[in-house]
């Protein structure tokens, strides 16, 4: 397409009026779709409905070492349900603790209890006069709502096609003893698609913070989420990079089944060093006799091993990739060389990250909205939902229909050009 921003106005003012034909045709189809979420579709949910048959009342519902699953016990997880997660995030078993359905859930659990006990025998934050957290932005708006919800000072961190702004981190972690964490998604991230390089990882490992209690959150949520068989990132496991580097107990690894078995049922879990996993059962002693065992043991029946996980995971990607591919066809197409926007074409997770124009993020959602197509409000990749641009937006392709996202991406394009118009418009 012609960049826009090379147009003269009465060229701008024609392509506009054109547009808007365009879009009020679009709002007469009374459309209602969902794009606001990276909610599986019930494709993929329909991949593991035969997890509901691997038990029943006839089978054998005792563990690997005899435990019964339908009775009290077991703290921290059965022990086959920890090794086929701790293959999932590359850690041995006996470095995870087995949780619920909702690694969200394990992370606001491991806020909360630093506010109230502190992390390894230090001050409970919650007597701090300040705490404060690193977020990488754009990043995933639940990090940033249980930081905000404990009252906890969110600082920016730029996303680099690397991952976060190391010098940044390194200067900030340094520096600021009340700077206690930094949310990570390093693998895929949320919004963006970028995997953290070797060096970034590394350099987190490595890290000099002035507060001993500063936690690296690593949430490793679509390790295995890849769209495309032989085009795959690769991200170095933390846990030993930071064993290897004399940190250790610098970091919590966060993972779950949400998006790979069911997101209202799956299992979620955290890895960290011994030292770490001492401390986090002192609270799990007394929050709880055991999570669901038996929901443990399903997973591992049906899975049986990380080769069958991958297998499985095989079976998403070739629901998920056609629904991508759709997107940044559209996205191509339509804006490719219009100077109006950017993007990121991601090998794995579940969205994708687009630029609009400085300060015009909310006027597109808000016009795709009007029409009738749903999109994540903008801003909501940012701390307090304050993007300082106004220009990022989250696409989540994942939900609708192939038919359904055609209409989608076709409007938010249309969108998108409708909104930069006026911008420049405005300059003109």
């Amino acid at each position: 397409m012609t960049s826009l921003s090379k147009m003269n106005r009465e060229e701008l003012l024609a392509l506009k009026s054109e547009l808007e034909a365009k879009y009020e045709d679009v709002k007469g189809k009374g459309l209602k779709l969902d794009m606001s979420r990276g909610k599986p579709a019930e494709a993929q949910l329909n991949l593991s409905m035969g997890m509901m048959d691997v038990l029943n009342s006839h089978s054998n519902l005792k563990g690997e070492e005899g435990v019964d699953c339908r009775n009290y016990g077991i703290l921290d997880g059965i022990v086959e349900a920890k090794q086929l997660l701790g293959d999932m995030i590359e850690v041995p078993a006996e470095n995870i603790i087995i949780y619920g359905n909702s690694s969200l859930n394990v992370m606001y659990d491991t806020v909360s209890r630093s506010m109230t006990h502190g992390v390894m025998g230090s001050t409970p934050w919650a007597k701090l006069d300040k705490v404060k957290f690193l977020c990488p932005v754009p990043g995933y708006d639940r990090h940033f709502t249980i930081t905000e919800y404990f009252g906890i000072e969110m600082i920016n961190v730029p996303m680099t096609p690397e991952g976060p702004d190391m010098d940044m981190v390194e200067r900030l972690v340094s520096e600021d003893g009340a700077i206690k964490g930094i949310w990570c998604v390093p693998k895929y991230s949320n919004p963006q698609g970028i995997t953290y390089s070797d060096d970034t990882v590394r350099r987190f490992a490595r890290l000099k913070p002035a507060a001993e209690d500063f936690r690296i959150y690593w949430d490793n949520a679509y390790g295995v989420h890849h769209l495309y068989e032989d085009d795959q990132d690769y991200l170095i496991e933390i846990l030993e990079e930071c064993r290897k580097a004399g940190n250790p107990d610098m970091v919590y690894k966060f993972c779950s089944t949400s998006k790979i078995s069911f997101p209202g049922s799956g299992v979620a879990a955290i890895a960290a060093s011994e030292a770490n996993l001492v401390d986090i059962r002192k609270q799990l002693t007394i929050q709880t006799i055991g999570h669901d065992k038996l929901n443990q043991l399903r997973h591992v029946r049906f899975y049986k091993d990380l080769a069958g996980m991958e297998a499985h995971m095989k079976k998403h990607a070739d629901i998920l990739r056609p629904k991508f591919e759709a997107v940044l066809e559209v996205l191509d197409r339509e804006l490719g060389g219009a100077d109006i926007g950017t993007w990121i074409k991601p090998k794995g997770g579940y969205f994708i990250s687009f630029e609009a124009m400085d300060g015009c993020a909310k006027a597109i959602v808000a016009k795709c909205k009007e029409a009738g197509v749903t999109m994540t409000d903008a801003g909501a990749t940012y701390p307090y939902g304050k993007d300082p641009h106004d220009s990022n937006i989250r696409i989540a392709p994942s939900f609708p229909t192939p038919e359904e996202l055609a209409m989608a991406a076709d409007l938010f394009v249309l969108c998108v050009k409708l909104v930069s118009i006026d911008k420049l418009l405005e300059n003109k």
